[in-house]
């Protein structure tokens, strides 16, 4: 019975890693075109009656504004291009103060959030956060930077039923993702905390000035690198 215990667990751990390392090596060339957060959220709109919202167009890093991957990186991360998928600078930040009491920020990168989005559902459990890391690690691997912030920015939630660049770009300026100019790109980059509450259709004082300070940030930092 022993035996058989451990020849079921190597074959589940086989098939966990042979199943995960496959889809992710899927994904380096295909199209995401749907994610655990977009079934989630339709299933949420059909449980409250609700009408079914879901705007995504995948369009490719070369079909974006330059300005769209400085103003998210301005934003969300500024270390993407030179750390390794973990900022340990942020998280130590955030573990200061976590201790304080203060109110804290997230310390999450691009790149956890795009394995996230991607592989995983939105959750706080230890579990989720160690397939995060586990998943974080193969798409930095096996990816590389181009790659992953070509698939945050098609998948990221942009606002109500709305994910990526594309969708964002045409549900609230009218125009393709490639034409969004310096300001539109600081202001859907400020929406990112919280797209849901935040809007880059019709934004607050708040958001404004978020968009002020993003567009500040985004002086400091060079164009993203294209293929």
């Amino acid at each position: 019975m022993l035996r058989k215990i451990q020849r079921l667990m190597r074959w589940i751990v086989l098939l966990f890693f042979g199943s995960t390392i496959l889809a992710v090596l899927i994904y380096k060339w295909c199209p995401v075109y749907v994610t655990p957060l977009m079934v989630i959220r339709c299933a949420q709109q059909v449980h409250h009656g609700e009408k079914l919202r879901l705007k995504h167009h995948w369009v490719p890093l070369d079909s974006m504004s330059i300005y769209m991957p400085v103003a998210v990186m301005a934003s969300e991360d500024q270390r993407f291009l030179d750390h390794n998928g973990f900022d340990f600078i942020e998280i130590n930040k955030t573990l200061k103060e976590r201790r304080t009491g203060k109110r804290f920020r997230g310390g999450s990168t691009i790149s956890q959030q795009t394995a996230k989005n991607v592989f995983l559902w939105p959750d706080a459990s230890w579990a989720r956060k160690g397939l995060e890391a586990y998943f974080t690690v193969l798409i930095e691997l096996i990816w590389g930077k181009q790659r992953i912030m070509e698939v945050y920015l098609n998948s990221i939630e942009m606002g109500n039923g709305i994910y990526g660049a594309e969708a964002v770009a045409q549900q609230h300026f009218g125009r393709r993702a490639i034409t969004l100019t310096r300001p539109n790109c600081a202001l859907i980059a400020a929406t990112l905390p919280n797209p849901l509450k935040f809007s880059s259709k019709e934004p607050s004082a708040y958001m404004l000035k978020r968009q002020t300070a993003i567009m500040t940030q985004m002086r400091h930092i060079d164009v993203f690198p294209k293929k």
